[in-house]
C-alpha cells in the first residue's frame, strides 16, 4: 500500500499505518531514522493532521516508533521475541549477540507463604531464596527478575557473586541443578512505580508479567516472576493447521 484509498472500509489512519510500517520493514525507514513531518503526511497523503497524529500515535503505542519531544518521531529499535522455552535471559541475549548484564537489587531468605508453598509443593514456612535483578541487553534495561529458589538445593547461594552472571548457569556449575521441565505463564500489566523507575519507562507503561516454574529431577527448584518492558518484548509462536480426520 502506497496510497490512501477514500472508498476503503478500513480507516485512514490505519492505511497510513501499514504504509508506515511498510516503509520501516523494508528498510526505507531504518532503525533511529526520523519520519516525515506530520505536515508532510498531511500533504504527501491528503490526510488531516488529527488522522495522521492517530496513526502515528497508533505505532508509538505498539513500540514501533518513538518520540523525542522538540525533534521529531523516529523508527525505534526491532522488538525482541520473548523465548518459549527453558532458557536463561543470559544465554538468550548472547544467542542474539548481545551483551547481557544482571544489576543485584535484593537477596533475602524468606520462609515460604501459602502462595509459594504452593508453588514449590512444600511445607508452610519452608526456606525460599529471593533474588531479585533488573536484567540489561548492551546496557539497556530490559526486564525485572524475581527468582525464588528452594533454599535446601542451593544453601549458600546468597553468599555468591551474581552481578553481571547467569543465575541458571551458577545453579548447574555449583549445585548441579539442570532444569529439565517447566511451566510459564503470560500476562500483560501495567508497571509500577519502582518497576519504572528501574526498567526507565513512564510509570503505566504496559509491561509484560511472566511467571516461570522450572523442574529439576521432578523437584519443583525455582519460582520467576519477571517483569518485561513490553516496548521491547513480543510474543511470537508457530501455528499449525490440527490433522484433518479421515
Amino acid at each position: 500500500m502506497t496510497t490512501i484509498d477514500p472508498n476503503s472500509p478500513v480507516p485512514k489512519y490505519f492505511q497510513l499505518r501499514a504504509i508506515l510500517l511498510d516503509m520501516i520493514e523494508s528498510t526505507e525507514l531504518p532503525v533511529d531514522a526520523p519520519i516525515p513531518s506530520e505536515r508532510e503526511l498531511c500533504a504527501r497523503y491528503g490526510l488531516s493532521r488529527m488522522t495522521v497524529r492517530q496513526g502515528v500515535d497508533q505505532l508509538v503505542s505498539e513500540g514501533r516508533l518513538y518520540r523525542v519531544p522538540g525533534k521529531g518521531t523516529f523508527v525505534a529499535r526491532p522488538k525482541i521475541e520473548m523465548p518459549l522455552r527453558l532458557v536463561s535471559f543470559t544465554e538468550d541475549m548472547l544467542a542474539r549477540g548481545m551483551r547481557p548484564g544482571a544489576i543485584d537489587l535484593d537477596r533475602r531468605t524468606l520462609p515460604a507463604d501459602a502462595r509459594l508453598a504452593r508453588a514449590f509443593e512444600v511445607e508452610l514456612g519452608t526456606p525460599i531464596h529471593l533474588i531479585e535483578r533488573l536484567r540489561t541487553a548492551d546496557g539497556e534495561p530490559m526486564a525485572l527478575e524475581r527468582a525464588h529458589i528452594l533454599a535446601s538445593l542451593a544453601p549458600d547461594l546468597l553468599d555468591r557473586r551474581l552481578a553481571d552472571r547467569s543465575l541458571y548457569g551458577v545453579l548447574e556449575a555449583v549445585y548441579g541443578l539442570v532444569f529439565d521441565a517447566g511451566d510459564q505463564t503470560i500476562d500483560a500489566g501495567l508497571a509500577d512505580a519502582t518497576d519504572a523507575r528501574h526498567l526507565h519507562i513512564p510509570r503505566g507503561s504496559a509491561v509484560l508479567l511472566l511467571r516461570r516454574r522450572s523442574f529439576t529431577n521432578g523437584t519443583c527448584a525455582e519460582l520467576g516472576v519477571s517483569t518485561y518492558r513490553a516496548d521491547r518484548y513480543q510474543v511470537h509462536t508457530a501455528l499449525g493447521h490440527p490433522p484433518t480426520r479421515s
